[in-house]
């Protein structure tokens, strides 16, 4: 009996070793320790105009015409208010092809620099916006929470619905932080599936001493169809070399 015992429980525990396997994310989604710059992208002035033109009621083509005068006199929104005076000088500083709102769809989407006038380190130096079109037709417009960047486009899930991996970032003092979330824009509206927060802390442009970098590496495993995979977030520390060496510090939001 004690051999099928044995037998038995060798197993059971087999089975539970590659179910548990199975469920741990093998697929990397983003490496923020990579050094992922990339050229930015030239919208055609055509372009540049069509969609603008098509985002904003009205606007200004040059930062240089912003009013020197112009205040959000009753307002507790800023940026708001300056986008509904027209005090805006918009820029395309990203874009990708893809099914966005809906499976089976050719579609554009354009990051948009909305740059109001007078906007401040305190604003972010102003709002981003995601403007989705099919063809010349305007689908979609929608404000990202000053993310201003298109990471990576995907579809996780397998649905014919592309997600977008988007980032946001600012520089303080010289450190660098940066954040990710993954976004899916169906059915026209911004649904964030997950926030990864902080995804990059890296103070070696400061001088201080024991400064540092952190980066995050978000991974995903295989589920069925239909269903999002889930989502794992690693991050890994290093001292400032020129080349890092990067070591494990923990799963989930990076610690601060």
């Amino acid at each position: 009996m004690k051999p099928l015992l044995i037998l038995s429980l060798f197993a059971i525990a087999s089975v539970i070793s590659i179910a548990q396997k199975s469920t741990t994310p093998k697929e990397t989604l983003y490496d923020f320790r990579a050094n992922n710059k990339t050229t930015p992208i030239k919208i055609p002035p055509a372009t540049q105009k069509m969609v603008l033109s098509k985002v904003f009621r009205k606007y200004l083509s040059d930062s240089a015409k912003c009013n020197p005068q112009f205040e959000a006199s009753g307002s507790d929104n800023y940026l708001a208010a300056a986008r509904k005076a027209g005090q805006i000088a918009p820029s395309i500083i990203d874009s990708t092809t893809g099914s966005f709102t809906a499976a089976g769809q050719t579609q554009t989407a354009y990051l948009i620099s909305v740059s109001e006038c007078g906007a401040s380190h305190a604003d972010n130096f102003g709002s981003d916006r995601v403007a989705i079109f099919a063809g010349q037709q305007l689908v979609a417009d929608l404000d990202v929470d000053f993310r201003s960047s298109f990471a990576r486009k995907t579809d996780l899930n397998v649905d014919g619905i592309d997600e977008l991996l988007m980032t946001s970032g600012y520089m303080n003092q010289g450190t660098l932080t940066e954040g990710a979330a993954l976004i899916t824009f169906q059915g026209g509206r911004l649904n964030v599936i997950q926030d990864f927060e902080t995804v990059t802390e890296d103070s070696c442009g400061s001088g201080f001493p024991g400064s540092a970098a952190k980066a995050s590496v978000i991974s995903y495993g295989t589920v069925p169809l239909g269903k999002m995979p889930k989502l794992q977030q690693d991050n890994y520390a290093s001292t400032c070399r020129n080349v890092k060496r990067w070591r494990f510090i923990s799963s989930g939001k990076m610690p601060e």
